[in-house]
C-alpha cells in the first residue's frame, strides 16, 4: 500500500477538521478540508444527508404517517451519527499520528481545549441521534409488522 501523497501547503489543523466534522461532516466538509475536492468519500456525504433532510421535511409538512418521509429520514440521522464518530475520531488521535498522517509538526503546538470541547459535543450529539433513529427505525418497523396481522 502507498502511502498518501505529502500534502501541499501548511498541515491541516486537528481542531478544525474536528469542528468541521461537528458542524459540517454530514456535507463531508471535513473531508473536503484534509482530503481536498478530489476525495471521493466526501461527495459520498451530501447525498444521504439531503435525501435524509428531504424526508424530515416531508414528515413536518405531511405528518408522521407519511410512508416515504418515514422511509428516508433514517439516513439523515445515519449521516449525522457517523459523522460525530468521525470528529471524536478526529479530535482522540494523538498529535505524533496525526502529524504523521497529515504532515508537519503544527498539530502538536495546537491547544486541546477547544478540540476537546468538539468531542464532548460531538458525543453528546451523536449518542443522541443514533439512539433517536434506532427508536424512530425500530418503532415504524413494529407498526408496520402490526398492521400486517
Amino acid at each position: 500500500m502507498t502511502p498518501p501523497p505529502a500534502p501541499v501547503g501548511p498541515a491541516p489543523s486537528k481542531a478544525v477538521a474536528t469542528w468541521l466534522a461537528l458542524v459540517g461532516g454530514s456535507l463531508g466538509l471535513h473531508r473536503f478540508y484534509l482530503h481536498g475536492a478530489g476525495d471521493p468519500w466526501a461527495w459520498l456525504h451530501p447525498l444521504p444527508t439531503l435525501v435524509g433532510a428531504y424526508g424530515f421535511w416531508r414528515m413536518r409538512q405531511f405528518g408522521v404517517d407519511d410512508a416515504l418521509g418515514a422511509l428516508l429520514v433514517p439516513f439523515l440521522g445515519v449521516m449525522l451519527a457517523a459523522t460525530m464518530l468521525q470528529a471524536i475520531v478526529y479530535g482522540l488521535t494523538s498529535d505524533a499520528r496525526w502529524a504523521a498522517r497529515h504532515g508537519g509538526a503544527a498539530a502538536a503546538a495546537e491547544r486541546a481545549w477547544p478540540t476537546y470541547v468538539a468531542v464532548v459535543v460531538a458525543l453528546a450529539v451523536g449518542a443522541s441521534v443514533a439512539v433517536a433513529t434506532i427508536a424512530f427505525t425500530a418503532q415504524r418497523y413494529f407498526e408496520s409488522r402490526a398492521e400486517i396481522r
